[in-house]
């Protein structure tokens, strides 16, 4: 069997990557040509994400995927997504050029720091490691940074450091955190997602805890001591472990905890019965306050003044696709939300509830066959706090339509659990109907991990063009 290539050994070589385009993928392209490589790309479709890499970095992207694409790479690098009958795919096996998935590649990249840590859970890791990237910086331990989103304050999605720690989000999709070497791993949570791969919610759990048992033996474990899952899988270890938590009970614990009238906790950070700093918070909501918890308590594991990382955490201001302001039109919020299943959609919306509003807009994109299926029944009453909710097509991504699951049934289970729910598949009649019904005041959240940002984009420059 061939061995795995290894990135290091193509420095100043010619790298290409299929699907360049994705959050995880651009940020890696950003690593890659500052560390020497000479990089090409491609993908489905023209976003802001490729255009800056050609635009900014001058990577040569191609919108398509075609066999010559591939022709003079010495590596190739693709996502998951990217499937075996992929013509790329097809044609460097058949030339047989080497080739790494993403995951792989970043667990090769963090091979090189002796101070390497994965920030996982199902819900919350962009947040999460965005606050934790803010926290480090400002307490000047000059992390290196990957993350599956964009933060103005490292002016993308990565960031090349010169001290020995490289901090990552640790995605549990297809497993593919299990490729990575952590040091310090931060659990969030444990939930049912991503049920195209795993079986059920043991087995998501039973892979978490393989996540933990990468850590060495002076490793670090920061979990949520509220979630009875990942508190069995610390029972397991025998590194060092802390928690996390809205209760004293945890090692981490918010004092006079209280929300102002936007959501947005305030609250004293305790470890144990040592008062750490104070925090006012700028994002919304109770999850929120969890998020930076965990930040914090990894932030104090790695000896950062915890003054500074409290300041930065009153300084944080949420990382885009999350809960992001995007226009006002017509005296109408646009909002933005990354959430694609129906725990993170109704999290969303409770933190838009708190915001002033006539009318609430929920603007769906059920995001995969296999997760709607698996879901189907939690995505009926998801939205049940707005007023209003649209549901455009779902959202292939790597997967083919079976042909038994479609929005249309969603909207039709909607309404039978009393839902204001309308069906507009495309963006064109999203667009056609809020501009037809919204009124001043409304508030619209459009929703999911697939390209309905893009909607948000088109209402605006629409907007530009009249």
């Amino acid at each position: 069997m061939m061995n795995t290539p290894h990135i290091r050994d193509y420095v100043g070589k010619h790298v290409h990557m299929i699907g360049i385009g994705g959050s995880s993928m651009s940020g890696l392209a950003q690593l890659l040509l500052e560390k020497g490589y000479l990089l090409t790309g491609s993908d489905n479709l023209e976003t802001y994400a490729t255009k800056k890499l050609r635009d900014e970095y001058g990577v040569p992207v191609t919108i398509g995927h075609k066999a010559e694409n591939v022709h003079g790479a010495d590596l190739v690098i693709y996502t998951v997504a990217i499937l075996p009958d992929n013509p790329e795919r097809v044609e460097l096996a058949r030339l047989g050029i080497p080739c790494i998935e993403r995951a792989t590649l970043l667990g090769q990249l963090m091979e090189g720091y002796s101070n390497a840590i994965g920030v996982c859970g199902a819900h919350g890791k962009t947040s999460t490691t965005a606050m934790l990237s803010q926290a480090l910086m400002a307490a000047d331990l000059d992390p290196s940074i990957h993350i599956g989103g964009t933060l103005d304050f490292i002016g993308g999605s990565t960031r090349v450091g010169k001290s020995n720690t490289f901090l990552a989000e640790a995605c549990e999709f297809n497993a593919s955190f299990l490729h990575l070497r952590p040091t310090v791993a931060v659990v969030l949570n444990i939930d049912a997602d991503h049920l195209d791969f795993y079986r059920d919610i043991d087995h998501i759990q039973e892979t978490f805890g393989k996540f933990l048992a990468l850590l060495p033996a002076d490793g670090i474990a920061i979990g949520n001591g509220e979630d009875e899952r990942i508190m069995e899988l610390f029972d397991a270890l025998t590194c060092h472990k802390y928690t996390f938590g809205m209760t004293d009970g945890c090692d981490y614990n918010p004092v006079n905890l209280r929300y102002n009238e936007l959501g947005m906790g305030q609250f004293d950070l305790y470890y144990h019965s040592e008062l750490l700093g104070h925090v006012e918070m700028k994002v919304p909501g109770a999850f929120n306050v969890s998020n930076a918890l965990a930040a914090l308590a990894c932030a104090h594991t790695q000896k950062a003044d915890m003054q500074k990382a409290c300041a930065a955490l009153s300084d944080f201001a949420g990382a885009h696709r999350r809960f992001e302001l995007t226009s006002i039109i017509d005296g109408v919020k646009l909002y933005h939300d990354y959430g694609h299943n129906p725990a993170e959609m109704k999290n969303a919306l409770s933190v838009a509830h708190m915001q002033p509003h006539n009318r609430l807009w929920a603007v769906m994109q059920p995001h995969t066959y296999s997760r709607v299926k698996r879901l189907f029944d939690d995505y009926l009453t998801c939205t049940a706090i707005a007023d209003i909710t649209l549901v455009t097509d779902i959202y292939a991504a790597r997967e083919k339509d079976p042909g038994d699951i479609k929005a249309e049934m969603v909207v039709e289970g909607m309404r039978k659990n009393g839902i204001n729910a309308i069906h507009t598949p495309t963006f064109n009649d999203t667009e056609a109907y809020l501009r037809a019904h919204w009124q001043p005041g409304d508030l619209v959240l459009t929703m999911g991990c697939g390209n309905i940002n893009q909607l948000n984009d088109q209402i605006w420059e629409n907007e530009q063009k009249k």
